[in-house]
């Protein structure tokens, strides 16, 4: 009688909790269920925006828009497609299907999608309603206004809510039974050991406390406990902040501590000596080294390059290698040698004269020769082997940066076959037609598709990468999931919008004030203290614009005359290739036109504009950005454009304006700049007049949109965001091969006993 009374308090009590339980949880899960249909919803219709942005736009040629309803009465056909309907970049209802509702406005369609609970009530049932952005490469041509069926949901949700009372009940009773039975059968030994320890013969100890057998089991758990909590602030819109620590942990719980290897052309720091022959260390102008090496030190991992410093053979060990960062040795670098022949035929030929001006819309003709190409080929060998032989296991995640590497992926497959390889595209990818221009363009793509996940800045490069493959090569493409399957190898293409490393509180309480800054620029480079002072950075490149930005400058002082005497441009322009005759022509133009333009209106015996043609340390180039009333990145072709980033993080102030060329990937994410085309030269004279004439309240409110964008979407979430990635990949092939050595081992297990019978 005492053992069932000691059950009835078990149970009376479980039977509460698990109503409770039931009577919570089923508005919570339908909660839950038609915010995952939503995001679903969401998620289908960006993709059905993106597959017809193609056909609106060549649909709205058509003035009588016949095209456009035929197009979107096909559409419908869809069994969960209630209705579309097109909205002009005004705003106006112009082409909608039979069903769409009269009376909704395209406001309410943009207003209605961006709720959290995006459902309309029609006479037929309730509706998602979403509204998509089309873009076409003109810029932006319109809204598509769709209205999904939710009949299926609510059937679904309603399944879903039996489901869960026949399994909490399931629940329920299974667990009534074995406490019943534990309580029963565990009464008497509770007894004796309840009485011992009233005697005081011994401690009961309490369950699985300091159990060695158990403490696997509380690291699993506290893991999933973590998941949880992320996945719960994602849930609520208050995702973490991504940051070293973050990506550490991410690489220990997603990763296991997988080694990470990442192959550039460029070293994060260059080991020089001088004139007095000491050895001082450089950091490079490179967006790509800005990018990944905080990524490396959070990773400690290890970085293979090209030695190319003066010093840098004294400074590696017997193995090529040296701890990086100086005075911190956070990972290691091992340094690739080449000849000046190699480095000529590799870097220079084949590189920066056929593939740079291939993939970048600038108006220079790619130099594609045998020779180059033979000197790619070998270079790329030579780093393949760097890895396999830096690589601890058989399946290392190798990160592979850029253009100058593009046969690497395939060749390092071919040795590391369980490898993770990771390839980022830095630079635009260009369109089928312009790719075709290369002979060995079907060599490349598939040295690319060696890749187990392959980045790009955007979707329309990944867009245009997903049609070279279609077109040069004989491989299965699944648009619908982005992934390419060639020679029995599946590649994933994805887009990674790359950024920086956003400053933390402790590195911006050291910079000095904006004020300060404007004052050390002012007196280094003798500009009056009432100037208004626009700048520029960049590499001394042809893609980045830095032509048109000069006569822009000189259109502006034509059209604005009192701002002669009271303005100043600065552009840094780091020396780059400088050995290509093309780059050359090109710094002589540039400096060719910084001189008419100073004879033009120079004032006081001051230059307008101030080239700085030298390398500039990032502390320096903070304080240009802090002292600057404009920041001009008018690149002509750009994959992100990391300058108009550090520019955002380095004006905590809140003051400055941004005035971006539209064709920099970086527009896409940073639309409160002043987003303009580098080639209308009167369009970018009056941005750069609209910027010196903005209120201080309206800088106030466009910065800080822009410094929240990028510190959200800084460069530990882009590496996060592919190094998640990576590791669903490897769990998903993990888990394929233990299913094959299983079937293989069941397989032989069967053939044995046929042979013995």
């Amino acid at each position: 009688m005492k053992a069932f009374n000691l059950q009835l308090r078990f149970l009376l009590p479980l039977v509460v909790v698990l109503t409770a339980a039931a009577y919570f949880a089923l508005p919570l899960m339908d909660s839950l269920t038609l915010r995952w249909f939503a995001r679903d919803m969401n998620m289908r219709g960006n993709l059905m925006a993106n597959t017809l942005s193609e056909s609106i736009a060549e649909a709205l040629q058509d003035p009588k828009g016949r095209k456009l309803q035929h197009l979107f009465n096909r559409a419908v056909e869809d069994e969960r497609m209630v209705a579309m309907g097109w909205c002009s970049t005004a705003g106006d209802l112009l082409t909608r299907t039979a069903s769409y509702p009269k009376d909704l406005t395209c406001a309410a369609a943009e207003r209605l999608g961006s709720e959290v609970d995006p459902r309309l009530r029609l006479q037929g049932g309730s509706v998602h309603v979403s509204s998509h952005a089309v873009t076409a490469e003109s810029g932006p041509v319109g809204q598509l206004v769709l209205l999904h069926d939710l009949s299926f949901i609510e059937r679904r949700s309603q399944d879903t809510r039996r489901y869960l009372i026949a399994l909490i009940a399931g629940v329920g009773v299974i667990i009534a039974l074995v406490t019943m039975a534990v309580a029963q059968l565990s009464w008497r030994g509770w007894v004796s050991g309840t009485r011992a320890l009233l005697r005081g013969e011994g401690l009961v100890r309490p369950l699985g406390g300091g159990t060695p057998e158990l403490e696997p089991v509380a690291q699993e758990l506290r893991a999933r406990l973590r998941d949880l909590e992320d996945e719960y602030r994602r849930y609520q819109g208050h995702e973490a902040e991504w940051d070293a620590p973050r990506l550490q942990s991410l690489l220990r719980s997603q990763l296991r501590g997988d080694q990470v290897i990442v192959v550039s052309n460029r070293e994060p720091y260059i080991h020089e000596r001088g004139k007095d022959g000491r050895i001082f260390v450089r950091r490079p102008a490179s967006g790509l080294v800005t990018a990944v090496e905080p990524v490396m030190r959070a990773c400690s991992g290890t970085w293979i390059a090209h030695g190319s410093g003066t010093a840098d053979r004294d400074a590696v060990d017997r193995h090529d290698r040296v701890a990086l960062p100086p005075g911190h040795e956070e990972y290691q670098l091992r340094r690739v040698w080449l000849t000046p022949e190699e480095e000529e035929g590799y870097y220079y030929g084949f590189a920066n004269e056929g593939l740079w001006p291939l993939c970048h819309v600038a108006h220079v003709r790619p130099v594609f020769r045998e020779s180059d190409w033979h000197y790619y080929r070998k270079i790329n060998q030579r780093f393949a082997d760097a890895v396999v032989a830096e690589a601890r296991s058989e399946d290392p995640v190798v990160l592979v940066q850029d253009y100058h590497f593009a046969l690497l992926p395939a060749m390092v497959r071919r040795r590391l076959p369980r490898a993770t390889i990771l390839t980022f595209w830095h630079i635009p990818w260009p369109n089928p037609e312009s790719f075709g221009i290369c002979p060995w363009r079907q060599e490349i793509l598939e040295g690319m598709l060696g890749s187990t996940i392959m980045g790009f800045h955007t979707r329309f490069h990944c867009k245009n990468f997903i049609e070279a493959v279609d077109r040069y090569l004989e491989a299965r493409i699944e648009h619908e999931h982005s992934s390419i399957s060639h020679q029995g190898e599946q590649t994933f293409i994805e887009s990674y919008p790359i950024s920086i490393e956003w400053p933390t509180r402790a590195t911006m309480s050291e910079w000095p004030s904006a004020a300060e800054c404007r004052r050390q620029v002012c007196e280094l480079h003798d500009i009056p203290g009432h100037h208004r002072i626009a700048v520029g950075v960049d590499r001394f490149d042809y893609t980045k614009g830095i032509l048109e930005r000069l006569h822009a400058v000189e259109r502006l002082l034509e059209k604005h005359p009192e701002l002669q005497g009271r303005f100043t441009f600065i552009q840094v322009a780091a020396p780059t290739r400088a050995a290509l005759e093309e780059y050359q022509a090109f710094a002589q133009r540039i400096e060719q036109v910084t001189r008419r333009i100073n004879e033009r209106f120079a004032s006081g015996g001051r230059d307008v504009v101030r080239l700085l043609a030298q390398h500039h340390e990032h502390d320096q180039l903070n304080r240009l950005y802090r002292a600057a009333d404009v920041c001009l990145v008018t690149s002509l072709h750009d994959g992100m454009n990391l300058v108009c980033k550090e520019f955002v993080a380095a004006r905590d102030d809140e003051q400055g304006v941004l005035v971006l060329s539209r064709f920099a990937g970086a527009a896409r994410d940073m639309p409160e700049a002043l987003i303009v085309n580098p080639y209308h030269v009167e369009e970018v004279a009056d941005a750069i007049h609209r910027s010196l004439t903005m209120p201080p309240a309206e800088q106030r409110e466009r910065m800080a949109n822009l410094r929240s964008t990028v510190r959200e979407f800084n460069v530990y979430r882009w590496a996060g965001k592919m190094l998640t990635d990576a590791a669903r990949w490897r769990l998903r092939e993990r888990i394929s091969e233990r299913v094959q050595r299983h079937r293989s081992e069941d397989a032989e297990g069967d053939s044995r006993g046929r042979l013995r019978a």
